[in-house]
């Protein structure tokens, strides 16, 4: 596969920008090698700039249903683009879009719109310790909810401790307030509600998605579910990237427990830059202008990012038998890809939930960040690596997630799985 012309693009890109990308993952440093400069994208597949074909198993990390420049999402922005691209004034797809989404889940009343899922869980916490009027969070080894100062944190000398700083430019007054707890383990939850003074809110991915695919225990969840309403915190489920993809509601729809509040992005954008965070009206009611609590942005809800959400969640409430082909093809790419690296003698451990799934080098269940970081890293690299020279674009890191849209179908399946089988044979 030649790749010149990808090469010399990155050698441009990191004269200006720091690293050649705008977002870390997107270097290759975890994979090797150079990362391919994407032309365009039609359907299931990605073209670089020298020519080359991808199956796209990324779909911009998961916003993309019904995969590139579906005709409905590109017609709603195209119209939308034609009367103005932002205004900073109240339009009325935002009220339509909202009611849509709030419709769907017990305990949305109302719902706001920002321009990132960074934003929508930033937010959200503010939200739960201005109504709470506590200070301490707690989070998830593995989870990533953005990087705002609050929530990259490391775990320290403890499997259960106050978070310091993982990033410098994070004051460590800021983190000492994020207790962190260890994914799965309901004791360590505990543990931390008793070394806080007061906690405002758990925040939880319930299918993680940045550990590699890592679905939460329901009863793990239920119990989170009774530690809030003992200690009266607030439940935050981070659906950023679940949202509309584990299922039609979401993570939330499968597991049936009820958060507080409810994050969002993603899917809800089409594409665009979209995040949003929703609850019931008693909490939402305390943002400003009507309540107390800050939070404001000049391109949220913009016409262009909000038809187009509007478009794509309006196509996903027609055709909601989508979720079962979801499933259904995750499933037989997953075990398909298991079943290939057995008979070369590999271990692979795989999940699926939905349209997401993923895949670890590992010889053991992964149930945790510990599970994820026991996974052969190096066996990974080569494995993308030779997909990517037969055409398949695979998530580049192991521990982020994979997705299916609506144009990959069982020929497309079938050919990654003929392709994997190649690549196992050679890095066994």
């Amino acid at each position: 596969m030649n790749t010149k012309q990808s090469h010399e693009a990155f050698k441009k890109a990191q004269e200006v920008i720091p690293g050649g990308v705008d977002s870390p993952v997107r270097a290759f440093k975890s994979v090797g090698g150079v990362p391919p400069f994407i032309e365009r994208g039609e359907e299931a597949y990605l073209f670089d700039i020298d020519g080359n074909r991808y199956v796209d198993y990324v779909q911009s990390w998961g916003p993309l249903i019904f995969g590139h420049c579906d005709a409905t999402i590109e017609k709603a922005v195209i119209d939308s683009v034609k009367k103005g691209l932002s205004f900073g004034a109240p339009t009325q797809v935002e009220t339509v879009l909202a009611k849509k989404i709030s419709d769907l889940f017990d305990g949305i009343d109302k719902i706001r719109f920002v321009s990132s899922g960074t934003e929508a869980v930033m937010s959200a916490i503010r939200l739960a310790r201005g109504y709470t009027h506590r200070d301490d969070i707690i989070k998830f080894e593995g989870c990533y909810h953005g990087h705002s100062d609050s929530l990259l944190v490391q775990a320290g000398s403890g499997a259960v401790t106050f978070g310091t700083p993982s990033s410098p430019g994070v004051p460590a007054d800021i983190t000492k307030h994020t207790l962190l707890a260890k994914y799965n383990d309901i004791e360590s939850v505990k543990q931390c509600f008793e070394n806080s003074k007061g906690v405002a809110c758990v925040i939880i991915e319930p299918v993680a998605g940045n550990m590699g695919l890592v679905p939460a225990d329901v009863d793990f969840l239920e119990g989170l579910r009774a530690l809030c309403d003992e200690y009266g915190a607030l439940l935050i489920f981070d659906e950023v990237m679940s949202g509309f993809r584990a299922s039609l509601k979401g993570a939330t729809g499968l597991v049936g427990v009820k958060p507080d509040i409810m994050t969002y992005g993603k899917v809800i954008g089409g594409g665009m830059p979209v995040g949003a965070f929703g609850s019931r009206e008693e909490i939402m009611n305390e943002l400003s202008p009507d309540g107390p609590i800050y939070q404001a942005g000049t391109l949220s809800g913009n016409p262009v990012a909000m038809n187009a959400g509007l478009a794509s969640v309006s196509k996903i409430l027609e055709h909601p038998e989508i979720y079962a082909e979801f499933g259904r093809l995750a499933k037989k790419l997953t075990d398909g890809l298991k079943e290939a690296a057995k008979g070369e003698g590999i271990d692979l451990q795989v999940n699926v939930r939905g349209s997401m799934f993923g895949f670890f080098f590992n010889a053991h269940e992964v149930k945790n960040f510990a599970d994820a970081l026991q996974s052969d890293t190096q066996m990974f690299a080569k494995f993308h690596q030779g997909m990517l020279e037969r055409g398949f674009y695979f998530a580049c890191s192991q521990f982020e997630t994979g997705f299916i849209c609506t144009k990959i179908n069982d020929s497309i399946v079938e050919q990654t799985l003929d392709a994997a089988k190649a690549v196992f044979k050679e890095i066994k």
